[in-house]
């Protein structure tokens, strides 16, 4: 696997990595036009990224690509102001939604429906469900790329075993472990509370789950008085009476995901179950001990609400990274750009590099490179999930605007915390749908 995947996934949240270093080149010394590119520093995504535009730029001298890499907090803030500023690179790297779409509404960057209509090759060796994220009131603004993180349901084998259980097949046994768990001294649900997006997890598959994808897709879609609908408002009463039920670890609103505390607290068997993004396999790899390697770790998808409208192949998540070009580029940097998105990207050996830092590429038949793995089978499933998903939804607050993202992870933390109602949430969510 080259990198341990505990190293190269022990940052990643939703909002992928947070790296740190320097840097920029990758061979771009050809004499002909120069695209510009930015991107995050540090692992697991610097190396496979620096080596893709070496190749470019090796392939293509008269047509080259310059980087910069970006400290993750850092990139953020410059890369609003440049574009604020009509002074983006050539290729803007990103995570779609909510942010993307900003970039639309302010005319700074391409659309790119026509050329993925005229390369349609390069469209449908993506996993479909990629394109969500990249796509803005039917119209795609930016090219999918690099690795998918589904948000899945881990377990504690050893637990289950000791209890003389098996996994939820339904919501209805997820209410049915919790007494089980309760009444063996076993937290049912592990949770890093204080960060906030932990819990979101919850509500995006309680959602998805009880009235299918279109639930937050309003919400995304700008339509009025979206969070009341009949679904989310039973989304919400779920996720108080589950807290109510005692289903997460005692002080959870104080426990932190980014000190992994959370995935302690399964790899130990302090608590049965918790659902996490598919980073945290390496991190409970890289930190549990003998836990994965003895096979003491199982996952599964979110398993279907009893009644529910939705999918039970669908999932959450990061369902990639993107890629736009910036309007305000020259028109020879925009044809070195989409060269780039035709030929450079997510070549063979770019898929092995990112299978070599832990990640699944969003390319049909990547799996294809996981034989030998000894992360073989975790790969698969995540590789399964994230191919046959009908719909791959963002992480809400990626999907939504910044701020919007902040009002919904502050109310989610009151949710959490019983101190408002679930109408009371909604009301405050439907407050700022569209801004």
């Amino acid at each position: 696997m080259g990198l341990p995947l505990g190293a190269a996934l022990a940052a990643c949240g939703t909002s992928g990595p947070a790296p740190s270093g320097g840097g920029a080149g990758a061979g771009a010394s050809g004499s002909g036009t120069k695209a510009t590119y930015w991107f995050l520093q540090g692992p697991p995504g610097e190396a496979p990224r620096t080596a893709a535009v070496k190749r470019f730029n090796q392939a293509n001298p008269n047509g080259q690509i310059a980087i910069t890499t970006i400290q993750n907090d850092a990139y953020k803030t410059k890369i609003k102001t440049a574009i604020g500023a009509g002074q983006a690179p050539t290729i803007i790297w990103g995570w779609g939604g909510g942010g993307l779409r900003s970039y639309v509404q302010a005319g700074q960057v391409e659309d790119l429906t026509s050329w993925f209509d005229q390369n349609a090759a390069v469209k449908d060796r993506l996993f479909p469900s990629s394109f969500g994220a990249a796509t803005i009131d039917g119209k795609i603004y930016a090219m999918p790329c690099e690795t998918v993180q589904p948000i899945i349901l881990f377990y504690n084998k050893k637990v289950f075993e000791k209890v003389g259980v098996q996994p939820p097949q339904s919501y209805g046994d997820i209410l049915d472990l919790v007494k089980k768990f309760n009444a063996q001294g076993i937290a049912p649900f592990s949770l890093g509370g204080q960060s906030r997006w932990t819990n979101m997890m919850w509500l995006e598959f309680l959602f998805d789950r009880i009235g299918g994808s279109e639930v937050f897709q309003a919400v995304f879609d700008g339509e009025k008085d979206a969070w009341n609908n009949p679904a989310s408002i039973e989304g919400l009463t779920k996720m108080q009476e589950l807290i109510k039920a005692n289903a997460f670890v005692k002080g959870f609103s104080s426990i932190t995901a980014d000190s992994n505390a959370d995935q302690a607290l399964l790899y130990t068997g302090k608590a049965a179950m918790m659902l996490h993004g598919s980073w945290s396999y390496g991190i409970q790899q890289a930190q549990g001990g003998d836990f994965v390697p003895s096979g003491g770790l199982g996952w599964m998808n979110f398993p279907p609400v009893d009644g529910g409208k939705g999918d039970p192949s669908d999932t959450v998540g990061n369902p990639g990274q993107y890629l736009s070009i910036s309007s305000k580029a020259s028109p020879e940097q925009k044809e070195i750009a989409k060269k780039f998105f035709a030929n450079g990207l997510l070549d063979d050996q770019e898929q092995k590099d990112w299978v070599g830092t832990g990640g699944v590429p969003i390319v049909k038949g990547s799996d294809k490179l996981f034989t030998g793995s000894k992360d073989a089978e975790f790969l698969n499933f995540i590789y399964g999930v994230a191919s046959n998903a009908k719909v791959f939804a963002q992480s809400w607050d990626q999907a939504l605007s910044p701020t919007a993202a902040e009002v919904l992870l502050d109310n989610i933390a009151k949710l959490f915390q019983l101190s408002i109602s679930p109408q009371q949430f909604a009301t405050n969510m439907n407050a700022v749908i569209g801004k």
